[in-house]
């Protein structure tokens, strides 16, 4: 797969660079407070973050006063597995390089996503990345072969907790996996065996070759 960058016109339909943010204190908090597993793994909320003056701009300036959760996504990791969306844009800054594997929620045809429309986007550490709410995306994958990757994740607050408790009135409401969060599962991924939809079709998406 053709390893594209954030600062490609090819990634405007997916998401923006935020300009302007100093994103050097929140990189020394990812290193200090946050993991590095082997797989990979997701906290919605980390309050040494969330205490940064970053956290406040970002509410304040990216998301226009909204209340967020800033967390993490880190570890080792090359697929794809899932794809998700919430109803708001994402905010992603790594403190390594790191990959998304990106896809738009108008490629979804008849509930199922063919992962030939998946496309790669490298982002440098340190760079603010707006993800739109119609992009699907799921955990960043690494960019060089072994390397890991600590990126935080703002997100709206409560976004990712617990599934609301719902009656199913359409197949969108069938692929919610939690609170904000519409899930589409491979079905090699350990999400479908946990019951998630199988809403991917085609290869799993593996960028080890790649890298």
């Amino acid at each position: 797969m053709k390893i594209e960058s954030v600062f490609d016109a090819a990634f405007a339909p997916y998401g923006k660079v935020l300009p302007g943010y100093d994103t050097a204190e929140l990189l020394a908090a990812l290193e200090k407070y946050t993991p590095l597993p082997e797989g990979t793994d997701y906290v919605a909320s980390q309050p040494e973050l969330e205490a940064l003056p970053i956290a406040a701009q970002l509410s304040a300036n990216a998301y226009g006063g909204m209340p967020i959760e800033l967390g993490w996504c880190n570890g080792h990791n090359t697929k794809l597995n899932c794809l998700e969306y919430h109803r708001d844009s994402e905010l992603n800054c790594g403190n390594d390089d790191f990959i998304l594997l990106v896809a738009r929620a108008d490629d979804i045809a008849g509930g199922v996503l063919d992962t030939g429309k998946v496309r790669a986007f490298r982002c440098p550490r340190g760079v603010m990345l707006e993800v739109y709410a119609t992009t699907l995306h799921y955990a960043p994958c690494s960019a060089s072969k072994g390397a890991g990757f600590r990126v935080m994740i703002g997100l709206p607050r409560g976004t990712n907790g617990p599934k609301p408790e719902i009656t199913a009135i359409n197949d969108e409401d069938k692929r919610l996996w939690a609170c904000n969060k519409w899930l589409l599962a491979h079905a090699e991924s350990g999400e479908a065996a946990q019951g998630a939809v199988v809403t991917l079709k085609g290869v799993n998406v593996d960028i080890a070759d790649d890298i």
